[in-house]
């Protein structure tokens, strides 16, 4: 458990308008900041930051948190991933009590293991003339080089002079080495490497390219603790400012399509992992812009590489995104295309020579029908179905099952009948609405929220129970006892997974709008005052309805001490 003084006091070290504003560009509204959501299609922004309350939400969707909550929502972190990052960007160390017995973590060793073999690959690429002539060739600078921790594994096992004990678990368990029959030897030997990274810069594995001709032409590290080839890309972590500036990513097919585009300042590139891009590569890079352009080798690998593509970026398609396809000329890749022509003829390329994914799907499933034919139209009907089912974009979906229809013939409102779904959005978790239910209780729920240390001036006998709020105000005064000062996040956190939790966010997004000239001390002095006004009303009806006779002496008493207040 990570202690719930250390949340307090790292959120109070954050500044949320930061954390968000480095992964979706806010613009100042008034007290608040503005953005188009994040999480859903929209033209008019009603993503909301406070920079006061520091916390966010969004009007559309009703999507809402702390700077720890948007990690864990934008960047699908863990909550204890997300603290470590918010941590590491403050300069806090977290308590050793803080770490989870029951959830393993891999061992720092294949940490260090990775980033002393990345060394030892730099210290060797200095060492070797043929390697650094390869990379000139490539048209590469050593600063281009030294940016993206380009290296050399020589031929045999250079690690050996690198770790005292070659015999390590760690060597094995990071991907470093292999166990074979002979016995144990360096897995990367004769090859560039790259080291790959991830979202916080640390290195978790590497690509390594023959200089000459072999096979593979890239060797990845295998699956480890710390690599997973289907959720990562290779460039994403040097890329990401690139990214956010130019509006758009590509993804190509090898690491040096990715670095000579770097070199020629079209720095905005990444590439998959010698996998097939998959939809969590897809949904990852569409969290960090609305525009993806692919960019493959023009050869028959690489028309199919762009194939593959677009069946895994279906159902990770969102309305509102765009993905489109470049196709090279034959014989040509991103690296010898921008070499060759140079910066701005390329991104030329992209400016006018895209294909949009919609305009790809249907273009490949026509080609070769003849679809003045029954038989034809049928083919195509049969091919698309199971990728219009797949396209997680309800209005894009709707759109190329139109088109789709138009070609074979058919109305759009028949293919279902023909076994074709309509697309649907993937579903999302129900979130709270932006207006609950009237209740006289709300306004000193907000105020006590800022404040729990005034909860001690509500007596309970004075809330209403017909108040559409009793209930919760009742379990959320008796939590803020408990819970004693603390700030707006740090509360909104510690009632993440409770019962509360939705009440809280519920209450945070009523303070949204409130100035730093809101006197929230007035408003719950009035609040209290209200309160204890109505319930002296409602026990002076309940005691004047009853007959004077069933009263006792300190009921009478007390229906004359109210008939006077």
């Amino acid at each position: 458990m990570i202690p719930r003084d250390f949340i307090d006091t790292l959120l109070a070290r954050v500044d949320i308008v930061d954390v968000i504003d480095r992964r979706v560009s806010l613009k100042k509204a008034g007290q608040n900041y503005q953005a188009c959501c994040p999480f859903h299609s929209e033209k008019t922004p009603s993503f909301t930051v406070s920079p006061t309350k520091q916390f966010y939400h969004c009007f559309g969707c009703g999507a809402h948190g702390t700077a720890l909550g948007f990690l864990m929502e934008y960047e699908h972190m863990s909550f204890p991933d997300a603290v470590a990052a918010l941590a590491q960007d403050v300069g806090l160390a977290i308590p050793e009590s803080a770490q989870e017995p029951e959830r393993p973590r891999p061992p720092p060793a294949l940490w260090d293991a990775l980033e002393q073999a990345a060394q030892c690959y730099k210290q060797q690429l200095k060492q070797t003339p043929r390697a650094i002539d390869y990379l000139k060739k490539r048209g590469l600078t050593g600063a281009i080089a030294a940016r993206y921790g380009i290296g050399y594994a020589p031929d045999g096992s250079p690690l050996k002079q690198v770790f005292a004990d070659y015999s390590a678990d760690a060597l094995a368990a990071s991907g470093l080495v292999i166990d074979g029959e002979r016995g144990r030897y360096d897995r990367f030997r004769d090859r560039i490497m790259f080291p790959i990274r991830n979202s916080k810069g640390q290195i978790i594995g590497f690509g390594g390219r023959v200089l000459d001709k072999g096979e593979p032409k890239y060797l990845n590290s295998p699956e480890t603790p710390l690599f997973h080839k289907g959720s990562e890309l290779y460039g994403l972590f040097e890329a990401r400012a690139a990214i956010k500036a130019a509006g758009r990513a590509i993804v190509v097919e090898g690491y040096m399509d990715v670095v000579a585009l770097a070199q020629h300042g079209v720095e905005f590139a990444v590439a998959a992992l010698g996998t097939a891009t998959t939809p969590i590569h897809v949904r990852t890079l569409l969290r960090h812009t609305d525009r993806l352009i692919y960019a493959f080798d023009g050869d028959n690998a690489g028309r199919k590489a762009a194939w593959r593509a677009l069946e895994n970026s279906l159902e990770a398609l969102q309305d509102g995104k765009e993905i489109s396809f470049l196709f090279l000329p034959e014989g040509e890749d991103p690296d010898s295309t921008i070499r060759a022509n140079g910066q701005a003829a390329f991104l030329h390329l992209l400016d006018t020579d895209t294909l949009p994914l919609s305009a790809f799907l249907v273009r490949e499933l026509s080609s070769g029908l003849k679809l003045d034919s029954q038989e034809g139209r049928a083919s195509l009907l049969k091919q698309a179905k199971p990728l219009l089912e797949k396209i997680s974009a309800p209005l894009l979906g709707n759109l190329i099952q139109r088109q789709i229809a138009d070609l074979a013939h058919v109305p759009a409102n028949e293919l279902t009948h023909m076994g074709v779904k309509p697309s649907l959005a993937r579903p999302t978790p129900p979130r709270p609405q932006r207006r609950p239910a009237p209740s006289r209780l709300r306004s000193l729920a907000r105020m006590l929220l800022l404040n729990p240390q005034r909860v001690g001036e509500i007596e309970m006998g004075w809330l209403d129970a017909n108040d559409p709020l009793f209930e919760r105000l009742t379990e959320l005064m008796t939590w803020l006892r408990d819970i004693g000062q603390s700030s707006l996040p740090a509360l909104a956190e510690a009632a993440r997974g409770s019962t509360l939790e939705s009440l809280v966010n519920e209450l945070m997004t009523d303070l949204l709008d409130k100035d730093d000239s809101w006197d929230w001390n007035a408003e719950f002095d009035g609040a209290a005052k209200q309160l204890r006004d109505d319930w002296r009303r409602r026990r002076q009806q309940e005691l004047a309805a009853r007959p004077l006779n069933s009263l006792n002496a300190s009921e009478r008493q007390e229906l004359m001490d109210l008939a006077r207040s």
